[in-house]
């Protein structure tokens, strides 16, 4: 096979009810000249072995074995054996629509101060089933990295496509952070204020939401972003300081939309105060805020409403 353009990195652990969805959703693809990276992050079950069905029929699939790091371990394993010119993550629970690494490499190709392109994308069910739940991935700043400080415009880990050299460049993800460790990487990129962020519109990543995915650590999620925030604050004070309330109104109403779905009401409505305390013009300014003010406020039934549209309920009553 001829030096891949792509290096899809694929994180793996314990997920073999899921992995075969994601590897059948590269092999669909429109564009063929990929590698895809399979590490497999210590797991205890079938994983490994249904990597193996695909990579033994298909020479661009590689299984890669390593003890359990984490997620940011297993990406940074895999990049650096990786071959291509542009890397895309797929987590291993995740799926791409067929025309993703096609749109992705034409638009890198189209510019060299593109180093980064992601699309809207949808949120699937355990099942695999998709949900009213969408991304559009429009950044609410002009400026990517104040963008970034406020909301994860990429949206999730199985997103986005770079250029390889950007990670010799701005250095691994941080194996350090236990979550936030995807927006600390972006947050880098978008410090050399010399790679541009390209959207599109169009959904080509679906991203599953598991209900063992719906139990958060919201006071380590907080502590990750806090120190993601200060690390980008130690790179540029002069801006980020003028958007610090900005960005812990984000944070807050982050967490609360976090602890609401976790079940925790209380916290919710605590961490929406918090919010409120340190911006309240979010609120007026960005819908996706509003509605998570009303849903802290009108909780139980936005859970209710929240757990019915991932599939929960009919889950919950017939158990």
């Amino acid at each position: 096979m001829s030096t891949p353009i792509i290096s899809v990195v694929v994180p793996a652990y314990n997920i073999e009810a899921y992995i075969a969805a994601a590897l059948s959703s590269l092999e669909s693809q429109s564009f063929s000249n990929f590698e895809v990276l399979v590490i497999d992050d210590g797991s205890s079950d079938r994983t490994a072995e249904l990597v193996r069905s695909f990579s033994d029929r298909d020479s661009r699939f590689k299984l890669l074995q390593k003890s359990n790091g984490g997620l940011s371990s297993a990406r940074n394993y895999g990049i650096r054996q990786a071959k291509g010119e542009y890397i895309a993550l797929l987590d291993g629970d995740d799926v791409y629509g067929s025309e993703k690494l096609a749109n992705h490499v034409a638009r890198l190709r189209s510019s060299p101060q593109i180093g980064v392109v992601y699309s809207a994308s949808q949120a699937i069910r355990d099942d695999g089933t998709p949900t009213f739940m969408r991304l559009s991935g429009k950044p609410i700043k002009r400026d990517p990295l104040a963008a970034l400080l406020c909301k994860n415009f990429i949206g999730h880990g199985s997103n986005a496509m770079f250029r390889r050299s950007i990670f010799d460049e701005v250095g691994e993800f941080d194996e350090t952070l236990r979550s936030c460790e995807d927006v600390d990487f972006w947050l880098r990129i978008a410090a050399t204020k010399k790679w541009d962020f390209q959207r599109e519109p169009k959904i080509h990543s679906f991203y599953r939401v598991r209900p063992s995915g719906l139990s958060f650590d919201v006071q380590e999620m907080k502590a990750s972003q806090l120190r993601v925030i200060i690390a980008a604050c130690k790179r540029d004070p002069e801006l980020v300081e003028s958007i610090l309330p900005t960005a812990y109104a984000y944070m807050n109403r982050y967490l609360a939309r976090l602890s609401l779905t976790a079940g925790d009401v209380q916290s919710a409505r605590r961490y929406i105060d918090c919010a409120l305390a340190a911006n309240r013009t979010i609120f007026f300014q960005d819908p996706r805020s509003l509605l998570t003010l009303i849903s802290v406020y009108l909780a139980p039934l936005s859970q209710l409403a929240i757990r019915s549209s991932l599939g929960l309920v009919e889950t919950e009553v017939s158990n």
